[in-house]
């Protein structure tokens, strides 16, 4: 199975260079998206193995995750993992994504951090805990942590479906649009990382556009994706 990496970053000199070198020891084909940074994220990730895509202007998360799964789809890969700039996602987890994927019903594998979120900060503990509950309800299906940006999709999902949304809110979108078309979501452990990063994630606007994911999700279902 030919897998493709890709990992969306904002300012994120200090953690990209380790982050990409440890992840080829696994997937050898990285791509990393620099959404608009100010700093030499592009030049480091580059210079450690890594093909870049550099956008302008911050465009947000979900945009960078779009443009990761197209150049995936583009280039022939069988599955796209992305995992989070900033060293929250351990690169030795991945080989827990490449077991599962081996199972052809599993179309999307996410990291489920909840296991041992010691380490989580209380409020992303708690939003992360609500999410999980109301898109698991949602999708009819357990993900215990919706909110992990540690993923693997398969072609056959991208192809799929088309997302929209170009924030955070994109990854709820996906899960919930994978689910719509009976695909299946499975999860696997991986560990909790937390340091001194700053969270990009703003929690009023973000939980805002959450809402909004779900209005549209109820009065609308996805029809005309």
């Amino acid at each position: 199975m030919k897998i493709y990496l890709i990992i969306p970053a904002s300012n994120e000199a200090s953690a990209i260079g380790n982050l990409v070198c440890a992840a080829r020891k696994y997937v050898p084909d990285i791509l990393v998206i620099d959404d608009g940074s100010k700093d030499n994220t592009a030049e480091i990730a580059e210079k450690n193995g890594a093909q870049v895509i550099r956008f302008e202007h911050n465009l947000g998360k979900g945009a960078c995750l779009i443009e990761g799964y197209r150049q995936g789809l583009k280039k022939g890969f069988d599955a796209v993992i992305s995992m989070d700039g900033d060293g929250q996602h351990h690169p030795d987890d991945l080989p827990a994504f490449l077991i599962a994927a081996g199972d052809e019903q599993n179309a999307l594998i996410i990291g489920n951090r909840m296991n041992n979120a010691k380490n989580m900060p209380l409020i992303r503990f708690l939003t992360n805990r609500l999410m999980s509950w109301i898109i698991s309800l949602v999708t009819k299906q357990s993900i215990p942590d919706t909110q992990c940006g540690f993923r693997l999709v398969k072609r056959k999902l991208l192809e799929d479906i088309n997302l929209v949304t170009s924030n955070y809110d994109m990854e709820s979108e996906l899960l919930i649009k994978a689910s719509r078309r009976g695909f299946k979501i499975k999860s696997v452990p991986i560990r909790t990382i937390y340091g001194s990063e700053i969270s990009k994630i703003n929690p009023l606007l973000d939980t805002f556009r959450f809402i909004h994911l779900m209005a549209r999700d109820f009065f609308r279902k996805f029809k005309h994706d």
